[in-house]
Order: C-alpha cells, then structure tokens, then sequence
C-alpha cells in the first residue's frame, strides 16, 4: 500500500459521494496528492460548484464530474458508459455514496432504497468500471460502516425488506452488504 504521501501524479480516481463529508474531503486529498479525479455527482449544478471548491482547496485543476444517479441503475450505466468513453484507466474507484431514510421507498428499478443505492448501485458502477480499474492495477474502495454489526445477516429471502421494516435495520443491511 502507498503511503499517504505518495505521488497521485498521473491516476486516475473516481468517487461517489463527493458533493460533501468523507467524499469531498477524499477528492480534496487526492487531488491535492495530484490525481486527476472525477467526482460522481446526482446534480451536476451543485456538482460544479463543489467542482471549484476542491481546486480552490487542493490547488489543482485536475477535477471534474460525471452525472450518477445510485438510485437509477439507467443513470449507473450512463455515467460509467461516459468514464469508459472519457478515461484509458481508473487507479483507485472510491464507492462511498450513502443515503439513508426515515421511511421505505424504492429504486426506479423497485430495489429498497437504502439496499439499491448503498450496494446495489455502487456493486453494478464497480461491475461495469471493473476492466478500467484491473487495466490499471488499481483499487476498489468501498465506504462502509459500524452499522453492519446491527445487521444479522444478509436478508437473502428479502432483499427489499417488504417485511420487518426499520431504517436502522434496512441500513444496518445495506451496509452489511458492502463488505
């Protein structure tokens, strides 16, 4: 593993989640390391203006977006069809976009919410990048949580937890499913 102070010269980084929190302070760092990053982003206007935000802080130009929705697996293929049109390879993918919600709802495709973007979402952006990223000799990272220790199991029989449901619980397993 590099160490923290490594040369990000040259890399390709790509990270959901990057409008705010552990996503953007991440892009700030990597691009500060002189990666060139791509932050995945759901609204492109407040995507631009967090855009100009991690410049200013890392002090590189080396930032840009790509439109993904997690909660729309036709918006997942889309913003990975647009990273394989635009990039040779990817050096380190952070999937770190997280929602949680304080009642059920679900994916355009009919996922629970918190299962589809938390895993789901992030498990096909992976799938579809994933010959960048081993073109490159690069890393998966995926962001997950304390969380997953409230969750038993992975509710195979009931992945879109039509049964049982608590926000704590759905998110506990949507976290339980990323490792």
């Amino acid at each position: 593993m590099r160490p923290i102070n490594a040369d990000m010269t040259g890399r390709n980084v790509v990270i959901t989640g990057a409008t705010s929190g552990i996503g953007v302070e991440t892009a700030v760092g990597l691009a500060r390391l002189g990666a060139s990053v791509t932050i995945a982003v759901r609204n492109p206007t407040k995507g631009a203006q967090v855009i100009a935000d991690i410049r200013r802080r890392s002090g590189s130009d080396l930032v840009d977006q790509v439109r993904l929705d997690l909660v729309d697996l036709d918006s997942v293929r889309s913003g990975a069809q647009e990273l394989l049109d635009r990039l040779d390879d990817i050096h380190v993918l952070v999937n770190n976009a997280g929602i949680i919600t304080d009642e059920r709802r679900e994916t355009r495709q009919g996922f629970e919410e918190m299962f589809g973007v938390n895993h789901l979402g992030h498990f096909a952006f992976a799938g579809l990048l994933c010959d960048l990223v081993e073109k490159a000799g690069g890393r998966f990272v995926t962001v997950s949580s304390i969380m997953h220790r409230y969750a038993p199991r992975i509710r195979v029989d009931d992945l879109n937890y039509e049964h049982g449901y608590t926000p704590t619980a759905a998110y506990a397993h949507s976290k339980l499913a990323n490792l």
